[in-house]
């Protein structure tokens, strides 16, 4: 009861809650512009001279302080409007001043000061620690438990109202059950395979095919290639923005080859001017990761040249120094050194060893697995991928947890072009997602950190093994169908166990057994094991001591 009260409370709140880019108009020079840490602000600045052609120009603002220089591109805004949106991770003073093609905006200047950031769940960008190089973490140096949710279609779901209502209600629900990653398309048009006939008694749900979304002129049909289309970026802005407020990274898709888009010419002028306005416009939101393309390299399109080169025109572009990544194992298993992350799509019955084997080819890399073939059926059969039952859906993101690496949830009417913002208040006899088992795992973490543990094969009997040696834990995934794992053999060779305790952890209701002292006979390989057959579970031993210390 508590529980679904919080839910209902949380949606209310998030649906009458704004989100939004802090504007000043035509700021002037003389008086210092109050930000906050982490604070996404836009300087707009009015052009009464007309440009031609003013997404071909180039316009900077040069960020001074303390001896360090920041050159963050402007945008064009539409109406004579030219955007410097600009944050920060640090606070002080800083100064700026304008340059570049547009001869009205040159020697504009000002001043920042930066205060703080005092909300308790901001914790910056997400970005790589030298001493822990396969885990993601924020700004302030917190571990970022990257727990994904794809949602291809999220730009569409509001489009051309001024209120995302969906948008924010779909949001509060990810944000309730503990995702904090959306993977998602700037745009996609339409999918390529058949579609389930029930959904034409529901186009209420059916966001692909539109002819009236579309980032450049004209039409998916009919594209004009000659400008872009800034309505379609300031509703993309509404929708970034309010993932921000509710702590939910972007990991963003540049380019998607399968969907139908009729994109213009790689290396083309019109093809550098949708990316480059791209990066300009989205790279001061700290909750972005860029990812150049979904599926970059399987359907014929791209090079690896061209995807090179995007990573470095990302690169030169972006001031901020945003990750970036590729949606193609191959592309980053050959050019590792050219991205941030190595990320995985990974379908295999193989799938914890896979994984396992690329969290070791990769000791200096976090690898994400970004579709490892489990796609939860839902009402609509949009795309049942390799496995579609909840439960091993769920198991299979914990084989990617267990083998060290991030992982994806996919719920197929909220993957691709079916979007069902609200799963659960639709009629009894729509199928509901299984949001909570995600919970439960987010939970579990927070009280285990993922980080502290590493994979552990050779000592996992017939289940999976996360070890954190420093602190005493360790953690055994045990599937259902199991009688239990041996763990006595192994870890009396290496741990002492006489303060040790074990609980039980359901990875379905997320409950707990009570806490006990460790038995070295309670977890054999015939012993009783609670929820067998019912729910996979893990065993949580804690309180060990390490032989050699």
């Amino acid at each position: 009861m508590y529980k679904s009260f919080a839910l209902t409370l949380l949606l209310l709140i998030t649906q009458f809650s704004f989100a939004q880019i802090i504007v000043h108009e035509n700021p002037g020079s003389r008086k210092p512009i109050n930000i906050i840490q982490w604070e996404v602000n836009d300087l707009v600045y009015h052009v009464k001279q007309k440009i031609e052609k003013p997404l071909s120009k180039t316009v900077f603002a040069i960020v001074i302080a303390n001896g360090e220089t920041q050159k963050v591109p402007l945008f064009y805004n539409g109406d004579g409007n030219w955007v410097f949106r600009f944050s920060s991770a640090t606070v002080g003073s800083k100064s700026f001043s304008i340059e570049g093609d547009v001869k009205e905006l040159n020697g504009k200047k000002g001043q920042f000061i930066i205060s703080q950031n005092k909300k308790s769940d901001r914790h910056g960008g997400i970005c790589l620690k030298k001493e822990d190089p396969q885990h993601l973490y924020y700004q302030d140096g917190k571990h970022y438990f990257n727990l994904a949710f794809e949602c291809d279609w999220l730009f569409a779901l509001d489009y051309g109202k001024k209120e995302i209502a969906k948008t924010k209600h779909l949001l509060g629900l990810l944000n309730q059950y503990g995702f904090n990653q959306i993977v998602m398309n700037v745009y996609s048009y339409d999918v390529v395979w058949q579609k389930d006939p029930k959904l034409a008694q529901y186009p209420e749900f059916e966001y692909g095919g539109r002819e009236d979304i579309f980032p450049f002129l004209g039409s998916n049909s009919k594209p004009d290639f000659s400008s872009l289309n800034i309505d379609f970026f300031k509703h993309f802005d509404r929708v970034i923005s309010q993932m921000n407020d509710q702590e939910i990274v972007s990991h963003l898709m540049i380019y998607v080859w399968n969907k139908k888009v009729s994109w213009p010419d790689m290396q083309t002028d019109a093809d550098n001017m949708y990316y480059d306005y791209v990066i300009k416009r989205y790279q001061a939101f700290s909750n972005i990761i860029w990812d150049v393309s979904k599926e970059a390299l399987f359907y014929g399109r791209a090079t690896n040249e061209y995807i090179s080169e995007r990573i470095k025109r990302t690169r030169n572009l972006d001031s901020y120094g945003r990750l970036v990544s590729v949606h193609d194992f191959g592309f980053c298993k050959n050019h590792p050194n050219e991205v941030d992350f190595i990320s995985s799509q990974n379908w295999s019955h193989t799938l914890y060893q896979n994984m396992y084997a690329a969290r070791k080819d990769f000791p200096n890399k976090p690898i994400f697995n970004i579709e490892h073939g489990g796609y939860e059926e839902a009402p609509f059969e949009v795309f049942p991928g390799a496995y579609a039952n909840a439960e091993v859906c769920l198991r299979r993101n914990y084989m990617c947890l267990f083998a060290g690496v991030y992982t994806t949830y996919y719920w197929q009417d909220a993957s691709w072009n079916v979007i069902i913002h609200n799963p659960f208040e639709q009629q009894t006899d729509f199928q509901r997602p299984h949001f909570d088992y995600f919970a439960n795992m987010r939970k579990l973490f927070d009280i285990y950190a993922f980080e502290n543990f590493k994979p552990d094969i050779y000592n996992a009997s017939s289940g999976y093994n996360l070890t954190n040696e420093k602190d005493g834990v360790i953690l055994m995934y045990v599937p259902k169908e199991n009688h239990s794992c041996t763990v006595n053999g192994w870890l009396s060779k290496k741990f002492i166990s006489k303060d040790a305790t074990e609980q039980w952890f359901n990875t379905l209701t997320g409950e707990f057994t009570e806490e006990k002292k460790y038995s070295n006979g309670d977890s054999g390989m015939w012993a009783w094991r609670p929820w067998r057959l019912e729910a996979d579970a893990i065993l949580i031993i804690k309180n060990l001591k390490r032989k050699d210390k």
